[in-house]
């Protein structure tokens, strides 16, 4: 027995006994001091903390201060975003660098805008010299959002402009890195790969003449092969999570770190440690993970009963951690559009790739579950989100499940910029909200009086 973690583990038994007795907040304080808990109203409806024309999040209108459910819509500078999905698929064209320029900018770009933005892209996409072998490889993560976390925030060290926070800078920074994040992404994930899953290690170059969903694909496949319909899939993948308004937690967090009008690096590592979460961006695993599990328990996929009786096993916590992943949102009540967009474009791929037994479960638990949330919650408005399909798409895209959470912080980092520009032009205050000590009062003891 090793002497030293014995007393260590006992040490740390002691320390979190002494934390339990002193420290504790009733369930009944938040209500008692009307705490906008989670920063939502009692209605359900976000708290407003701040103004943004950058992204707006549909899901009900407000009667009366009464949530009344509507179709969900997402809005990318006042422009409906599955208009710009259709634009794309009815010109066979990617789609993503539109929305990266939209998002930044405010304006939809000319075709030579697109391929301005494509060219940038294309000469800030390299990593600067020995930075995989110094940042990623000296020091490996198991997880690639933590090890993109560290990235992020080393680039700093490599930017002799890194404090300018002029609007010329601060674009700069931002086009690099929506730029450098899918590298930065595929080698730590290749790192990880080497050093904790004992494989083989590919680091491929990105080809200035592909989209960016081209060259993910290019750059995370060993052959450096892909169809243009895989392609097209991941790139709507792409466009649908540029961006959710000011309010989600990671977009919230960059406003947040950024109104301290610290440096750009920090702020959008900010974004990535909150992305990473199971309660944010992290869900997309937890739904595949979730379906893998009832696939090992179901007998007959076309058994309603049988599926609605194993989603109340979860919500009574006899199966998982009580959640239906995949099901509910903070904003959108009868439908996430994101969410149907997905399904609906992926069910020809996923058939092809002999995935259809998850799609069809899939669909299944977006049709039983709402109803056995809304009454297991209390709850008047429950519909499927965005990561009930995305983790399916990666998987027919045949991505590792270790990358569906990076692919959404690949995405997100044209929302992420947007807003961080934003804060920092318009801000001009440092966010700063209230906390309510409800704690008790006592005298200060000296040392010797002490038991």
């Amino acid at each position: 027995m090793n002497i030293e973690s014995t007393y260590l583990n006992e040490s740390l038994s002691y320390l979190c006994e002494e934390y339990r007795k002193y420290n504790y907040i009733s369930a009944d304080d938040w209500g008692k001091y009307d705490v906008k808990r989670g920063l939502r109203n009692a209605n359900g409806t976000g708290v407003l903390a701040g103004l943004t024309s950058i992204c707006d999040v549909v899901g009900y209108d407000l009667v009366d201060g009464v949530r009344v459910p509507v179709d969900g819509k997402l809005i990318y500078r006042g422009i409906d975003v599955a208009d710009i999905v259709e634009a794309g698929k009815s010109g066979d064209r990617y789609a993503y660098e539109e929305v990266a320029w939209l998002l930044l900018f405010g304006s939809l770009p000319t075709p030579e805008q697109i391929e301005m933005l494509r060219s940038v892209f294309a000469h800030l996409t390299e990593l600067p010299e020995g930075f995989i072998e110094n940042m990623l490889m000296k020091s490996p993560s198991p997880n690639v959002m933590n090890a993109m976390a560290r990235a992020v925030l080393a680039l700093y060290a490599y930017d002799e402009s890194a404090e300018d926070q002029s609007l010329n800078n601060t674009m700069l920074q931002a086009v690099s890195l929506i730029a450098r994040v899918p590298t930065i992404m595929s080698a730590a994930y290749q790192v990880k790969r080497r050093f904790f899953d004992k494989k083989s290690m590919h680091i491929h170059h990105t080809k200035d003449n592909l989209s960016l969903a081209q060259n993910v694909l290019r750059i995370n496949r060993s052959n450096k092969m892909f169809s243009e319909e895989e392609a097209m899939l991941l790139d709507l993948c792409l466009v649908l999570h540029a961006d959710h308004g000011g309010g989600n937690n990671s977009a919230f967090s960059t406003r947040v770190v950024t109104s301290s009008a610290t440096d750009t690096y920090g702020a959008i590592g900010a974004a990535l440690s909150s992305l990473k979460g199971p309660r944010h961006g992290g869900a997309n695993i937890k739904v595949m993970e979730m379906l893998d599990a009832m696939k090992a328990e179901l007998h007959d996929y076309n058994d309603d009963e049988e599926i609605q009786a194993y989603l109340q096993g979860i919500l009574d916590k006899k199966h998982g951690d009580g959640l239906i992943y995949g099901i509910g949102h903070a904003v959108y009540t009868k439908t996430d559009p994101r969410s149907e967009l997905l399904r609906d474009s992926a069910a020809a791929l996923a058939q092809e790739r002999g995935l259809q037994d998850d799609y069809k479960l899939l669909c299944a638990i977006e049709r039983l579950a709402p109803p056995l949330v809304q009454a297991s919650k209390n709850t008047p408005f429950v519909c499927a989100n965005v990561d009930l399909y995305s983790g399916l798409v990666f998987r027919i895209l045949n991505l590792p499940t270790e990358l569906f959470t990076p692919m959404f912080a690949v995405s997100r980092m044209a929302g992420w910029c947007a807003h961080l520009v934003e804060e920092r032009l318009f801000g001009n205050r440092i966010i700063r909200p209230a906390y309510k000590y409800i704690g008790i009062e006592r005298q200060y003891t000296p040392l010797k009086e002490r038991n």
